[in-house]
């Protein structure tokens, strides 16, 4: 059936009227139902890419899994029809184990929390392939050192033979790609399978992503909030926003005359405009010559770092995974304590290690981690969360905490109706200005935001960067923004630090670091942020292949 219906033409996948719904618990209240998916229906020909796209809670991944006839986290399909190959698998739940993995497959956001760490990935790539029989395991092998070489991974005939662990972020999704693909299905789900990724990362896995599709004809649904990484693999592209589609067209009609407003605001997020500042005042923090290691000392991480970061001011460090960026945090907050060097924090010396430091100390220097989700207890109300630093470091209570934290609500655009609301009630980008607002109540004079806009839509990015440019302008509370996102970089960015293996690469203010002539990794991590438009990933490809012929 799959591999007939590849080689075919026509209608792949049809989903009408599809209705998704879920089952709310409100505190001291009656469980109500909630409609996450209303009324949506869409056709994917064979051998076509359909991308997905809309901001988080859109519904986009609800949708992608109904094609498997999934709902995960507690959601029902409640209406309407899904045909795959033209039958609804919807009324054949028994039959819904033989489609999974066989006939569609799923590629998931974090490769790493898919795999079995225990288990080398050559077994897990071709495990789906032998369970429904399509070859033995000698041919199953042999596909996937096949798609190993198609999707670009080093040593195709022996990286099966490593761990999940063993293997970078980047290429780990490839082999889940490779894993998709082994078993021949006839559509894969690819859910923002290069957003935690770094840009220069990203532009690999995506290039791979597209030959892959082209190579072996199967069809996608591609899931992804950023538009100007859709726009390189699909077809045609759905917007959608609530649960309900806002405008389906081809790509070019969506990314060159977009008709809904909605669609509009996607297409036309424009950077906002921060000038600059020049240093005047005596650096808040000054990191010296920092080496720090993981293992005895046995993989050195950093390696004679040097950077400052002036009030009121912003110092990106930008780099891929693996080049020490968040380690440096960790060593500025004492989780690692360096081996050698020294950081100075207004104009004290800081302990090295967390538990030596002073509650003053802990005051002063707060961060925002990236996934706000994992970041949040989710049993305490945005009220509690917010307040519980006002308790510890101010000894407040009652009213005049409440107060302060109605007042936090305002400055981060929420208001104090959200006090009694849990985490599990907020969208993606609530609960990452929730995050903010903790970090603001200790009022502190350095926050660390760890890839805060990472995994947000461009719309809810666009507002987290603004909301944090005019507090640091209202609270003149200076940032170290970690990021691999070179667009962000450019609209927050004071002075930037580019990383590369445990090194700086290229530092200064940011007219200096963008200003050309760059260096080699410079040059590479520019020219591989996405633009919105068609065919930019293959002219970033062939540019990438004349510069390596060049050296």
């Amino acid at each position: 059936m799959a591999e007939q219906a590849k080689t075919g033409s026509g209608t792949l996948l049809d989903i009408r009227n599809l209705r998704i719904e879920a089952t709310a618990y409100p505190p001291g209240e009656a469980p109500k139902n909630i409609v996450i998916v209303d009324d949506v229906s869409l056709t994917l020909e064979c051998g076509k890419v359909l991308g997905l796209i809309g901001e988080s809670g859109a519904g986009k991944s609800t949708i992608g899994l109904s094609a498997m006839g999934y709902g995960r986290g507690g959601v029902r399909i409640t209406g309407g029809e899904v045909l795959l190959n033209g039958r609804d698998i919807l009324k054949n739940e028994r039959g819904l184990r033989k489609l999974r993995g066989r006939e569609v497959c799923y590629v998931a956001q974090s490769a790493a929390a898919a795999f079995n760490p225990a288990h080398r990935l050559m077994r897990q790539v071709v495990e789906a392939t032998m369970e429904h029989g399509v070859s033995s395991r000698e041919e199953a092998e042999k596909r996937a050192i096949d798609l190993f070489a198609q999707l670009s991974l080093p040593d195709p005939e022996n990286i099966g033979n490593r761990y999940p662990h063993q293997v970078s972020g980047g290429q780990l999704q490839r082999v889940m790609t490779a894993m998709a693909l082994c078993s021949k299905p006839d559509l894969i789900i690819f859910d923002e399978p290069t957003t935690a990724l770094d840009v220069t990362t990203q532009i690999d896995v995506l290039a791979a992503i597209k030959k892959a599709i082209r190579d072996t004809g199967v069809a996608a649904l591609y899931i992804t909030h950023d538009l100007a990484v859709v726009a390189q693999v699909a077809d045609d592209i759905m917007v959608l926003r609530n649960g309900q589609t806002v405008e389906w067209g081809d790509t070019h009609q969506i990314i060159k005359e977009p008709q809904q407003d909605y669609t509009k605001a996607l297409v036309s997020v424009h950077a906002i405009e921060h000038e600059e500042q020049k240093p005047t005042l005596k650096p808040i923090l000054s990191v010296s010559n920092i080496t720090a290691s993981y293992g005895d000392g046995k993989m050195k991480v950093l390696k004679d770092v040097s950077v400052e970061i002036h009030p009121g001011q912003t110092l990106a460090v930008v780099g891929e995974s693996g080049s020490g960026k968040s380690t440096l945090a960790r060593v500025i907050t004492g989780l690692l304590p360096p081996e050698t060097g020294s950081i100075t924090f207004d104009g004290r010396q800081l302990a090295s290690h967390l538990n030596a430091r002073t509650k003053e100390d802990l005051r002063q220097l707060q961060m925002i981690y990236q996934m706000a989700d994992v970041a949040m207890n989710p049993r305490q109300t945005v009220g509690a969360i917010i307040g519980r630093p006002l308790e510890f470091y101010f000894g407040m209570r009652g009213a005049e905490r409440d107060a302060r934290v109605a007042e936090l609500l305002d400055k981060i655009e929420m208001g104090k109706g959200f006090a009694d609301r849990y985490p599990a009630e907020l969208s993606g980008g609530q609960k990452q200005r929730v995050c903010i607002a903790r970090a603001l109540a200790a009022k502190p004079k350095l926050i660390i935001c760890d890839e805060v806009t990472s995994a947000l839509d461009p719309l809810v990015a666009h507002g987290i960067l603004k909301l944090l440019l005019d507090l640091q302008e209202e609270e003149d509370v200076a940032y170290l923004f970690i990021t691999h996102d070179l667009a962000t970089v450019k609209t927050i960015a004071d002075s930037i630090a580019v990383m590369y293996r445990g090194e700086l690469v290229r530092y200064g203010s940011k007219s200096e670091v963008l200003t050309p002539p760059y260096d080699d990794y410079t040059d590479l991590l520019l020219s591989s942020v996405p633009e919105m438009e068609i065919g930019w990933l293959e002219k970033a490809i062939s540019n990438r292949r004349m510069a390596a012929a060049g050296n």
